[in-house]
Order: C-alpha cells, then structure tokens, then sequence
C-alpha cells in the first residue's frame, strides 16, 4: 500500500506533552488534589495511546523488515542510544557530588537493563524532594521492549493463523483485561505496578496491531470509526465497562490520524516526542530544586517548557539522528 500522510507523529508529541504537564503538577505538589486528579486521568490515556500506536508503527515496522535481524536493528537504533544517555549522565552527575560508587554501578546496570525498579534513585540526587526517583517516567519503556521481543512470535502467529489471527487478538485482549482487573482486586504489595506490566497492557498494543491491519477497511469508514471510539471511551470511564477503553482509544486515534484534513508536520523538527519523554522527569526535579515552582506554578512551567524542548531537539540532532538508518523516513523529513 502506498505510504499516507498520518498524524501520528503529531500525536506521540502531544501525548508527550501532557505526561510533561502531569508530572510537573505531580512532582512540585503545587495544585489541588482535583485539578492533579483530572491530570492522573489526562496521563494515563496518554500512556495508553502511546501503546496503540507503538503497536501500530512498530508491527508495521516490521512487516516492512527484510528478517529479524533488520527489525532489531532498527528499533535499537531507535531507543538506546538516547536511553543510554539519559541513564549515563544523571549516573555522572550523582558520582561529581560525591555519591557512592556501589550505589551507582547499581543503578547504571539495573537502568541500562530497563530494570529501573531495581534502582531508581541515585546517592545525592533529588533526595529531598516529593517523589527521589531519577526518572520515574521510564517504566513503560520496559513493556515497549518487552512487546518488541514478543513482537516477532506474534507475527509469526498471525501468518500462520491466516483469517484465524482475529481469534489470537480477541484472545489476548480478553486475557489483558482480565489481569490488569484482577491484579488490582488481589491484597498484595505493588498490586498497581503490577498490573501496568505486560500481559496488561496487551490489549493496547494488539488494538494498534489491529488498526494497521484493517487501515484500508477503517480509511473508508473513518466518520465512523471516529464516532464509535469516542462512545465506548465515554462509556469506558464506567467501572463495568472499562475493558473497551483500549478500542474506543484506538478508534480516537485512528480517526485524528487519517481524518483528511491539513498535515500536522511537527517531525520537519526532529522526532522530538522520545526525547521530550526521557529528559523531562529529572529536568523537571531539577527546577523544582531551584525554586521556580515555589515562586510560581506558571513559572515553573515556563522554565519546564523551554527546558524539555531544548534538550529534546538536542537529545534528536546529536544522539538520536546520527544513530538512525539513512533509509529512516525522519531523517529525510528534517
């Protein structure tokens, strides 16, 4: 199928931002427990999406891939080397303001693994503030890389299955939902965390897979597609019916992306959405230890806001960019 202009691009960069907007009110504690609430909510449709469309691109990705070694590659490319960064300078950072050498070689081996549970603070880093870790933001990295490596045994499936694979979806769909609901009924510790893990957040992953799957099909129905999303979102927020958030949100996202319209090209920038949702966490401590959220909540922002955007355009022309295959259609856009 010949390549269509999408918003997707658009999208991942605004579900970024609003992660930035949640965890600035969340880490400096400067809002009312209503407006914080409202964010939690803002946020969490936003990690969601960012699932359904890493499904989407990254299965598309790679049925477009010659074998799995070029699949790999290119989601290393894609995701270490400006991971690694994040990881490493903060590391630095930590043994310059005379932290401990063991407590830092533990946090470098256990983050650069994606095992950031295992150490997510650091000696003399934020250790006075609301919320210690270095960069609580990059849970969900661990469940995008955990999807990558199962990604290819689920292709292999829906070969195989043929017109069958639908029964393969609605099955892990079912399955996800019914462990992210009965996690949390269970009287254990880290019920939460647990539940946000993989399989349960499966059933937005394969609702992306699905939507490039039925693309065409969606393409000629998208008023529609668009309609029906919003009802069962609306519907999802019903504690009975909160298995159908992951196809509403899919039909949302499906529809922003393909409804015609003008091109919202904020890649011709870079691919900025990765970088502005690695760096902001401890940016955003950073100003909060300077003081600027304690003189103003807008003022904070402010400095967030320009601060992210800086070092995100910088994290994209000097780590992210060079790593990138020439082929990569983001760097024939900028």
């Amino acid at each position: 199928m010949q390549q269509q202009i999408n918003r997707f691009d658009f999208l991942r960069l605004l579900f970024a931002c609003v992660v930035v907007f949640y965890h600035a009110l969340a880490l400096s504690g400067t809002v009312s427990i209503k407006l914080e609430n409202l964010a939690t909510l803002l946020v969490e449709l936003s990690i969601q999406g960012f699932f359904i469309i890493s499904g989407l691109l990254v299965y598309s990705s790679l049925v477009r891939s010659n074998n799995i070694y070029e699949y790999a590659k290119k989601r290393v490319r894609r995701l270490y080397p400006a991971y690694v960064v994040i990881i490493v300078i903060p590391a630095f950072a930590s043994l310059l303001m005379g932290g401990e050498l063991f407590p830092v070689l533990k946090y470098l081996v256990a983050n650069l693994g994606f095992l950031n549970f295992l150490a997510p603070t650091l000696p003399g880093l934020f250790e006075e503030l609301r919320f210690p870790q270095v960069n609580g933001a990059l849970w969900t990295l661990k469940i995008e890389v955990m999807f990558y490596i199962i990604l290819p045994l689920l292709a292999w499936a829906i070969d195989l299955l043929g017109r069958k694979k639908w029964v393969l979806f609605i099955t892990i769909y079912i399955f996800a939902e019914i462990w992210r609901a009965m996690i949390l009924l269970l009287d254990i510790p880290f019920a939460m965390q647990i539940s946000r893990q993989l399989p349960g957040q499966m059933s937005f992953f394969v609702i992306g897979m699905s939507l490039w799957l039925l693309r065409d099909l969606l393409r000629v129905h998208i008023t529609k597609t668009g309609v029906l999303g919003t009802i069962l979102i609306l519907l999802s927020f019903l504690p009975p019916l909160e298995f159908l958030r992951a196809i509403g949100l899919g039909g949302v996202i499906f529809f922003i992306s393909y409804l015609p319209g003008p091109a919202i090209n904020v890649a011709r920038y870079g691919d900025l959405s990765y970088g502005v949702y690695i760096t902001h966490f401890p940016i955003i401590n950073l100003i909060i230890m300077a003081g600027f959220f304690a003189n103003s909540v807008w003022e904070g922002l402010l400095m967030v806001t320009g601060l992210v955007a800086f070092a995100s355009l910088l994290m994209w022309h000097v780590v992210e960019k060079p790593f990138l295959l020439r082929s990569s259609h983001y760097r024939k856009k900028n």
